[in-house]
């Protein structure tokens, strides 16, 4: 599993419909998470992944150094998936997404992630799986950073 983490002082997504968009998810201070699920992604990467998340020290404390999580800092999280981050650029000049997992086994870890998100105690809202959207954002910082459950990078 993959998670492009954008710290963010807002964020929205909406889905493309026929006569333009319709919101169905939002959040202000805290984290837009793009997530990509492999095809052999289980709920030991769903749980490491959630865990790592919203304990991630990127928040800055009085000092305004990077010390504090989203948990600590009572943000939010908007969870859009996205499979391709699984996108295999390294041949030719199509991307190749045979990495990347079926619909419902994606969306079924896609949903568990968030699910685990709330558990641990960050409220959450979520894009559209498996539609067209457009994601809006005003970063922080701007933060970004790249989690892989397989630690490949």
């Amino acid at each position: 599993m993959r998670i492009v983490v954008q710290r963010v002082l807002e964020a929205e997504v909406c889905v493309v419909e026929e006569g333009g968009e319709r919101l169905v998810g939002s959040t202000g201070r805290g984290f837009l998470l793009l997530i990509g699920v492999k095809t052999d992604d289980t709920s030991v990467d769903v749980q490491y992944l959630a865990e790592k998340v919203a304990n991630l020290r990127v928040f800055e404390d009085s000092d305004g150094k990077l010390n504090l999580s989203l948990l600590e800092v009572g943000g939010n999280a908007l969870v859009v998936s996205n499979f391709t981050l699984y996108g295999d650029c390294r041949k030719g000049r199509r991307p190749g997404f045979t990495n990347a997992a079926s619909g419902e086994h994606a969306e079924m870890l896609y949903k568990a992630f968030g699910e685990s998100l709330q558990q641990l105690g960050v409220p959450v809202q979520y894009g559209s799986f498996g539609n067209e959207m457009r994601v809006r954002l005003t970063n922080d910082g701007p933060v970004t950073l790249l989690l892989d459950s397989r630690k490949e990078f």
